[in-house]
């Protein structure tokens, strides 16, 4: 007599990702008519200085080119994060509910920075500075989060990419964010030596320490 063992056939979700990856592109394209000339520019960011001579000021911060991509960067970055913990074997890729709480805490991380930035730029009256280095900054960072995007789906979709992969990749982003930063001081560093104490204050308080506070809460929590 044969038994006929039964196993239960678990079923991945994907059709959000995919939503969010085809939305993500909308936003890229839409972005890319409206402001055609901005936008190439903007893709040439690697090998050219031009865009951020141009759009230095500011009040570019808060444009809807900025905004736009800022809304494809933050997509980006929270695939880039729950893909980072699947491969490490800390969750599942396809899992909606924690991509949802990535995405909302890398809003409220970013807002909550943001503002606490504003505060602090006026009690030391340099808001000059801590605007031009934050734009310097998103311009940058949502330049990596376009290059993300189409690797985050290469990841999501293929399950054959090994953990050393990974570590690489991650790597490669870390070093891009060192890297910004060391752009964005040299760009400004006229005005930043200008206020040298302020902005050391401001990088201790901003730049460092919440950063810190996430690494060692994320270690200690998996540990």
């Amino acid at each position: 007599m044969i038994d006929n063992v039964l196993h239960l056939r678990v079923i991945e979700n994907k059709d959000w990702a995919t939503i969010l990856f085809v939305l993500s592109f909308a936003t890229v394209a839409i972005t890319k008519s409206a402001f055609e000339n901005r936008f190439a520019e903007f893709a040439k960011l690697i090998y050219s200085d031009k865009y951020t001579n141009v759009y230095k000021e500011g009040s570019h911060l808060k444009s809807s080119f900025t905004i736009a991509l800022f809304f494809v960067q933050l997509i980006s970055f929270a695939f880039f994060i729950q893909l980072s913990f699947s491969y490490f074997g800390y969750s599942s890729k396809t899992d909606w509910v924690l991509f949802i709480q990535v995405i909302t805490f890398l809003i409220y991380f970013v807002l909550s920075k943001f503002l606490i930035e504003k505060i602090i730029a006026t009690a030391f009256n340099i808001e000059e500075v801590i605007e031009q280095f934050n734009l310097q900054k998103v311009i940058f960072r949502t330049y990596i989060g376009l290059i993300l995007l189409p690797i985050n789906i290469i990841l999501f979709y293929n399950d054959a990419v090994s953990r050393n992969f990974m570590i690489i990749l991650i790597s490669i982003v870390l070093i891009f964010n060192v890297v910004i930063y060391l752009v964005s001081i040299k760009n400004y560093q006229n005005i930043i030596f200008s206020k040298l104490f302020y902005f050391i204050l401001y990088l201790c308080a901003l730049e460092i320490a919440p950063y810190y506070f996430l690494y060692y809460w994320f270690t200690k929590g998996i540990a």
